[in-house]
């Protein structure tokens, strides 16, 4: 299962625990999208890396990659985000045409220290049609809770703190229904996250 609970307890862990059929219906070669009914994703409005408010009507007509963390995760989210770039790349190398209607966007769980600057000079390490969005505390949970991540503060001082969060990463599609998640365990290569891709994105 592609989640990383992290110590994760109480709601959030059930929360973590109610994803864990619709991660597993993806196991089997079905023409049928895995996550087809699930209730996942909706309307948004956060702001970008560029300052710019942002709703999720910007991405209607795109499949999009939604991922959930943040910029001061010292492990896994660096690596999810340079496995979904490599992945990415390579789909358009295979297929640039249906590569461009594809659209990564990253979200933060912890929008105390991401601020649009702050994402903007990280995510630069990573895909450059990459979107960063950020948002009030009321509004980061309300998008997560939509996606299904659980997320936490964990210990820490100060700004020294670390955040526990969900690590799952969905395909939608181009009208904002789930697809899939994709493939980002630990063994996974950007190939097998450009077969996804070809798999799903028509």
């Amino acid at each position: 299962m592609n989640i990383a609970l992290r110590n994760l307890r109480g709601p959030a862990a059930a929360l973590a625990l109610l994803l864990a059929p619709l991660v597993l219906s993806g196991c089997g070669p079905s023409s049928e999208a895995p996550l087809a009914g699930a209730r996942i994703g909706g309307p948004f409005a956060l702001t970008d890396q560029n300052g710019k408010r942002m709703t999720d009507q910007a991405l209607a007509g795109k499949y999009r990659i939604m991922y959930f963390g943040y910029s001061y995760c010292p492990d896994v989210c660096p690596t999810d985000l340079a496995l979904i770039t490599a992945g990415l790349k390579a789909f358009e190398a295979k297929a640039p045409a249906l590569a461009a209607k594809v659209q990564p966007v990253f979200v933060t769980i912890d929008p105390a220290r991401d601020t649009p600057a702050r994402l903007k000079t990280y995510l630069a390490d990573f895909h450059p049609r990459l979107i960063g969005l950020t948002g009030s505390a009321a509004e980061i949970a309300a998008i997560a809770r939509a996606y299904g991540v659980p997320y936490s503060r964990g210990e820490g001082a100060g700004d020294a703190y670390m955040m526990n969060h969900g690590n799952q990463v969905y395909l939608m599609a181009p009208d904002g229904a789930p697809i899939a998640l994709m493939p980002t365990e630990p063994g996974r290569t950007p190939q097998d996250f450009a077969g996804e891709l070809t798999r799903w994105v028509k």
